[in-house]
């Protein structure tokens, strides 16, 4: 299946960017609690990093697991590597390894001041 038209979007969207986050809605407006919780981590830390909708395209919704071997989604992506889900993305940044990860990546990073 690797050569279908949705793994050919996915592996393009992957390379266009360092930081990619399929997720459901956008970084505005997420669509599900899990994406809006990995938008506000990357948001955080200051991390600049491009979307996809997976609402959008039913064949990069179903696509990007099968492409990933993981079954849920939102699904970040640094340097073409995946780097978990919402669950893993939370536990990285609660434990202080989320920052370290994307300097080792050389992701710039501002983080935001607190309101």
């Amino acid at each position: 299946m690797s050569d279908t038209p949705a793994f050919d979007k996915i592996d393009a969207a992957i390379k266009s960017d360092d930081v990619m986050l399929f997720m459901k809605g956008t970084p505005v407006f997420p669509q599900c609690g899990f994406s809006s919780t990995v938008v506000q981590i990357l948001s955080y830390l200051g991390v600049k990093f491009s979307s996809m909708n997976v609402l959008e395209d039913d064949d990069v919704r179903e696509g990007i697991k099968q492409f990933s071997n993981w079954p849920t989604i939102p699904q970040l992506y640094v340097k073409g590597e995946f780097v978990g889900g919402c669950d893993i993305l939370r536990e990285m940044f609660e434990e202080g390894e989320l920052r370290d990860y994307f300097a080792g990546k050389g992701i710039a990073m501002e983080e935001q001041a607190e309101a």
